[in-house]
Protein backbone atom coordinates (compact mmCIF):
# COMPACT_ATOMS: atom_id res chain seq x y z
CA UNK A 1 0.00 0.00 0.00
CA UNK A 2 1.09 3.50 -0.82
CA UNK A 3 1.67 6.29 2.01
CA UNK A 4 -0.23 8.82 1.87
CA UNK A 5 1.75 11.01 4.31
CA UNK A 6 3.76 12.85 2.60
CA UNK A 7 4.43 12.79 -1.20
CA UNK A 8 7.72 10.90 -2.39
CA UNK A 9 9.63 9.88 -5.49
CA UNK A 10 9.18 6.14 -4.81
CA UNK A 11 5.67 6.78 -4.46
CA UNK A 12 5.35 8.54 -7.71
CA UNK A 13 7.17 6.03 -9.21
CA UNK A 14 5.06 3.67 -7.81
CA UNK A 15 1.70 5.47 -9.18
CA UNK A 16 3.02 5.80 -12.33
CA UNK A 17 4.37 2.27 -13.30
CA UNK A 18 1.27 1.21 -12.11
CA UNK A 19 -0.48 3.74 -14.59
CA UNK A 20 1.25 1.90 -17.48
CA UNK A 21 -0.10 -1.78 -16.79
CA UNK A 22 3.12 -2.93 -17.39
CA UNK A 23 5.23 -5.16 -14.98
CA UNK A 24 8.13 -3.16 -13.02
CA UNK A 25 10.86 -5.06 -15.44
CA UNK A 26 9.21 -3.72 -18.45
CA UNK A 27 9.62 -0.19 -17.34
CA UNK A 28 13.09 -0.73 -15.85
CA UNK A 29 14.41 -2.22 -19.92
CA UNK A 30 12.46 0.88 -21.57
CA UNK A 31 13.81 3.48 -19.08
CA UNK A 32 17.21 2.20 -19.47
CA UNK A 33 17.32 1.54 -15.23
CA UNK A 34 18.86 -2.02 -14.00
CA UNK A 35 15.97 -3.79 -12.86
CA UNK A 36 17.65 -4.96 -9.37
CA UNK A 37 18.39 -0.96 -8.97
CA UNK A 38 14.62 -0.85 -9.85
CA UNK A 39 13.02 -3.31 -7.39
CA UNK A 40 15.28 -2.87 -4.58
CA UNK A 41 14.46 0.90 -4.42
CA UNK A 42 10.29 -0.13 -4.99
CA UNK A 43 10.91 -2.12 -2.02
CA UNK A 44 12.81 0.84 0.01
CA UNK A 45 16.08 -1.34 0.19
CA UNK A 46 17.84 1.10 -1.56
CA UNK A 47 18.28 4.65 -2.81
CA UNK A 48 18.86 5.77 -6.52
CA UNK A 49 21.23 8.56 -7.98
CA UNK A 50 19.43 11.22 -9.45
CA UNK A 51 20.56 10.14 -12.92
CA UNK A 52 18.09 6.93 -12.49
CA UNK A 53 15.77 9.56 -10.70
CA UNK A 54 15.68 11.02 -14.07
CA UNK A 55 15.67 8.15 -16.52
CA UNK A 56 12.49 6.97 -14.56
CA UNK A 57 10.89 10.32 -14.64
CA UNK A 58 11.67 10.97 -18.25
CA UNK A 59 10.25 7.73 -19.48
CA UNK A 60 7.10 7.78 -17.25
CA UNK A 61 6.34 11.61 -17.68
CA UNK A 62 7.07 12.86 -14.43
CA UNK A 63 8.50 16.02 -13.44
CA UNK A 64 11.91 16.57 -11.07
CA UNK A 65 11.52 19.71 -9.09
CA UNK A 66 13.31 20.53 -5.88
CA UNK A 67 11.45 21.58 -3.51
CA UNK A 68 12.77 25.14 -1.22
CA UNK A 69 16.01 26.00 -3.31
CA UNK A 70 18.39 25.66 -5.67
CA UNK A 71 20.85 23.55 -6.22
Amino acid sequence: MLSRSRPTLENAIKRAIVATGMSVNAVALKSGVSQPILQRFLAGKRGITLHTADRLCAYLKLELTTIGGEY
